[in-house]
């Protein structure tokens, strides 16, 4: 443990998908200064979805020496007492890269791009188990969600990258990796002291069980899953725990020398950062919307169509944990949509105002399948639907209609949850309430966490510290660094004020908004080919 007399941080870069930051924590794991930057999404087809993997990188290290600057402008020395750094990222978004020039050989393809669904298609026809062929091993269905059948697409339609695998040139990695290999040396790079670096090319098993070619028991890379898809083992990076010591920024960077020390995909970050042990659970709100139940140290396989993954697994030799999880396509991105695309607001912090501006969505269903439906449903002919228009319809209604739409689909998955877990899966708070922990960007949203709760029919969690998909990162690197026992992460180290949203609606119509929710979803199905 450091001395009690000197500054000690610890920092995480927390890479998601349209925006990256870097946050600096004090000892007490409150957050001391931070930099964030949006950066460009690339939509070349219907469907598609990518990100320039140089930008990414550039803008992490942007995001390093401009907390770095306000720091020190608020008397920090954060360059002498950072101990360790943690990442923390968009999962399943698939890089593959030269190892000779360090250059991508394409742009990264982000988890939310469907183009992948025709190879789906026929894997499910050519697998003996279809759709369900690898869950047994992986945990995972086969989806375009995931890295396996993006890396698939790659090796079959671009040429530098069909070519470098046959080469012994590929790298793939998810973006943890892409981070981690620049971070520490890449091509060519150098220590503080002038000594060659290579890049370290590795994920950690959280992000490696996203990928559908991790074995979820084995935490390696499954044999037969890379046989059948017939992705070459070669190009794949080693799989570490959540916490250990990865590597030492290189030079050139910011804070070059210090330790990488923690890896988490950023949905099991915010499980460690909510401090969720066995049978609690927790929603993300982003882009999309991501709901993970701890389930211990038991792989539990799902029959309501959630995915079996890891929870976190804190240090090489210490059990895993495991979880349950639903993933939600679209959440905050259905608010960007409404502000860049049609113009109904021009700050994502105006929905709240316009929604409360009417007393209900009037009779409005939002279902934002764009790309579409992931859990509990796996429907990718889904596309989006806006149903029960009349002449009384106004951008209130639609935009009230979009927030529900969060909480309905959150819902979806925690109604899955509780059927595959049972109830003796679940904690319940000392009332015997099930609580609901929130973070991520769109909680500061009351009037979203009302409805949540609402529509629910439990108190939803709010911590004061929102972010803590970060804060998760920071703790997985804090600990393998020695700046914080496990015991101190767990007995709340970061301790504060939270806020507690109660149901208010009643049973009946709570039920009668369910079931007219379901009927808009099956309204969305099979319409894919619309576009054509």
């Amino acid at each position: 443990m450091a001395g009690k007399g000197e500054e000690v941080y610890v920092a995480s870069i927390d890479q998601g998908t349209t925006s990256t930051r870097f946050i600096v924590y004090d000892r007490h794991a409150s957050p001391v200064a931070s930099h964030q930057l949006e950066f460009k999404q690339h939509y070349p087809e219907a469907g598609w979805v990518e990100h320039d993997p140089m930008e990414i990188m550039e803008s992490v290290k942007v995001c390093m020496a401009k907390t770095l600057e306000k720091a020190a402008a608020s008397g920090l020395n954060v360059d002498a007492g950072l101990k360790a750094i943690g990442i923390t990222n968009q999962r399943e978004t698939t890089v593959v890269w030269s190892k000779s020039t360090g250059l991508p050989l394409y742009n990264a393809i982000v988890w939310m791009d469907v183009r992948t669904s025709s190879i789906c298609r026929r894997l499910e026809s050519e697998l003996s188990g279809g759709r369900t062929h690898f869950v047994e091993t992986c945990g995972l269905p086969i989806s375009t969600y995931f890295s396996a059948l993006k890396l698939l697409w790659l090796m079959e339609n671009v040429n530098a990258v069909k070519d470098a695998v046959k080469a012994g040139d590929a790298l793939f990695g998810t973006i943890d990796t892409w981070l981690i290999w620049n971070l520490t040396g890449g091509v060519g790079g150098k220590d503080c002291d002038g000594k060659e670096l290579v890049g370290r090319h590795v994920t950690d098993c959280s992000n490696a069980s996203r990928t559908m070619l991790m074995n979820l028991k084995a935490l390696d890379w499954d044999k037969p899953t890379l046989e059948a898809l017939g992705i070459p083992a070669g190009i794949l990076p080693k799989i570490v725990s959540n916490s250990e010591k990865i590597g030492v920024v290189a030079s050139g960077f910011p804070l070059a020398g210090v330790s990488i020390s923690g890896c988490l995909g950023d949905q099991h970050a915010a499980m460690l950062g909510q401090l969720c042990q066995k049978g609690e659970a927790k929603s993300t709100y982003g882009t999309g919307a991501f709901i993970l139940l701890n389930t211990g140290e038991e792989v539990t396989q799902s029959t309501h169509g959630l995915l079996s993954t890891i929870a976190y697994k804190l240090g090489p030799d210490v059990p895993t944990n495991y979880a349950l999880e639903g993933s939600i396509a679209i959440a905050g991105a259905a608010v960007q949509w409404l502000r860049d695309s049609l113009g109904i607001i021009s700050s994502a912090a105006e929905i709240e105002g316009l929604a409360e501006s009417v007393q209900d969505s009037g009779g409005i269903y939002f279902v934002p399948a764009f790309n579409g439906l992931f859990a509990p449903w796996w429907r990718d002919d889904a596309r989006g639907i806006c149903i029960g228009i009349t002449r009384f319809t106004n951008k209130g209604h639609i935009a009230r209609a979009v927030l529900e739409s969060m909480c309905f689909q959150v819902n979806d998955v925690l109604s899955s949850m509780h059927k595959d877990a049972g109830e003796a899966g679940e904690v319940k708070s000392a009332e015997g309430e099930f609580l609901l922990r929130v973070d991520g960007g769109a909680t500061v949203n009351n009037l979203l966490m009302q409805i949540q709760a609402d529509l629910l029919g439990s108190p939803v969690v709010r911590p004061a510290d929102i972010e803590t998909t970060a804060l998760g990162a920071a703790y997985a690197a804090g600990l393998a660094a020695g700046v914080w026992t496990k015991e101190e992460i767990f007995a709340g180290l970061h301790k504060e004020n939270t806020t507690v949203f109660r149901p208010k609606l009643d049973d009946a119509h709570r039920k009668k908004r369910g079931d007219s929710w379901y009927k808009a979803v099956s309204r969305s199905f099979d319409l894919a080919d619309l576009s054509l």
